[in-house]
């Protein structure tokens, strides 16, 4: 069914606003404008062609991923055929629309003129195209379907797959996923901030856009549930996320990533660098389960061991006690800072804590596992050729972050700390 009120149009020019802003620059809104392409190397990897829509392709290609591993454990990648992976683009599609949903699903399309529905699928240029603004023909001819159920718009999506994989299929989602949440509601969850989900002159999507395509809120924090700052309430993840989040804008202390990201129902993870979203994903099921105590509180100390010494200043004792929900009345912490210094050395060794707070605390990660990487980007991966990339983990005795300058290292020891991982290649992949 086709919704073409006056209030849809008004939901329509609202989501624009809310995407773009005031003005849209042609070279970004160039970059966004692809469909979703699988690369011929890799049959369920999608293809990034330029700099931009990662914000939108990256959580597709985690959800996707989600699905694949929870249905297919132990199949080779290699051999899924075409019609198998249009599917997962379909559900992962469905299932981010589906985190949106308010009332009804608003799916929408790029209605083609007649020049355009006789050429060729994939980026080609019309005509009309070519002699007038491109912005302002797809808002044009942009119409609206709306479905009661989700199998609906799963039906509609396999009949139409080209809606998703023709040129304008990245954007057509975007707004899809605002139309079926609704532009008042996005803006509500987005409150402190004013800026378009799309930056105007860089073209990345900003991190409520990626939190909207994630969770299916547009929250502007990557830390669980709400916290006060500065007198002012500032909303986080509310739940334990299917897929996760990594950035090391963490370890840069830009942000703090809570527990439902790093630790998701799933072994996936969007990672963040300060300019592109890739994908981290394992066969290891133990990876996605919830930490134990014992690992939350180690996590914990080491926040105070930025150096990896493996210690702890005893003063900031009190503070490591607080932050884990142990006891922190301060008789209790003089008692236990003179037992776990007992020589006055004015240090508290993480070794003495574990064994004192979490005696034969066991992990729920296993200590070795296998990690798979994928970049989108054309430019980013070796050859042109988007592929996963594997490597081979390790969580080993002592933190690594004081001693390295890999990225990818330096982002997945935000959530192991001790993680060191040999690529087969011999390569760290990169995250830009």
């Amino acid at each position: 069914m086709s919704a073409g009120s006056a209030t849809l149009e008004r939901e329509l020019a609202s989501t624009r606003r809310l995407l773009w802003g005031d003005h849209i620059k042609e070279d970004v809104f160039r970059r966004w404008a692809q469909g979703f392409q699988f690369s011929p190397e890799e049959p369920s990897a999608l293809i990034q062609q330029e700099g931009g829509p990662c914000a939108a392709i990256a959580p597709v290609q985690g959800f996707l991923l989600k699905i694949l591993l929870s249905e297919t454990p132990g199949h080779s990648f290699q051999d899924l055929t075409s019609e198998k992976c249009n599917s997962l683009l379909v559900r992962a599609v469905c299932t981010i629309i589906s985190q949106c949903l308010v009332s009804k699903y608003n799916v929408a399309v790029y209605r083609k003129n007649d020049t355009e529905a006789n050429t060729s699928a994939g980026n080609n240029v019309s005509a009309e195209e070519q002699s007038c603004d491109a912005i302002d023909h797809f808002h044009r001819r942009m119409e609206v379907h709306s479905f009661q159920t989700l199998s609906e718009v799963e039906a509609f999506y396999t009949r139409n797959i080209r809606i998703l994989k023709d040129k304008y299929g990245v954007l057509l989602l975007l707004y899809s996923v605002i139309l079926s949440k609704g532009v008042s509601t996005v803006e509500a969850e987005l409150a402190e901030l004013s800026d378009p989900l799309i930056h105007s002159t860089y073209g990345y999507g900003s991190q409520g856009l990626i939190n909207l395509m994630l969770t299916g809120r547009a929250v502007a924090h990557v830390w669980d549930h709400d916290q006060v700052v500065g007198g002012l309430r500032l909303r986080g993840i509310e739940r334990q996320n299917d897929i996760g989040f990594l950035t090391i804008m963490e370890h840069m202390q830009y942000c703090t990533v809570g527990s439902f990201y790093k630790n998701p129902k799933h072994p996936v993870w969007v990672l963040a660098s300060e300019t592109h979203l890739t994908v981290l994903f394992s066969l290891e099921r133990r990876l996605a389960a919830p930490e134990t105590a014992g690992e939350s509180a180690e996590r914990i100390f080491r926040s105070f061991d930025p150096e990896g010494n493996n210690f702890i200043p005893s003063a900031a004792l009190q503070d490591v006690l607080c932050a884990a929900d142990l006891v922190s009345e301060p008789e209790y912490v003089e008692l236990m800072r003179r037992k776990l210094d007992s020589e006055n050395l004015g240090i508290i060794l993480l070794s003495a804590f574990m064994d004192e707070f979490f005696p034969g605390c066991e992990r729920g990660a296993p200590d070795t596992f296998t990690l798979h990487h994928y970049n989108g980007l054309l430019r980013s991966s070796p050859g042109g050729r988007v592929v996963y990339r594997t490597g081979r983990a390790a969580l080993l005795e002592c933190p690594m972050h004081a001693a390295t300058t890999d990225p990818m290292l330096t982002c997945l020891q935000t959530k192991w700390p001790s993680i060191d991982v040999v690529w087969d290649d011999g390569q760290s992949p990169s995250l830009n």
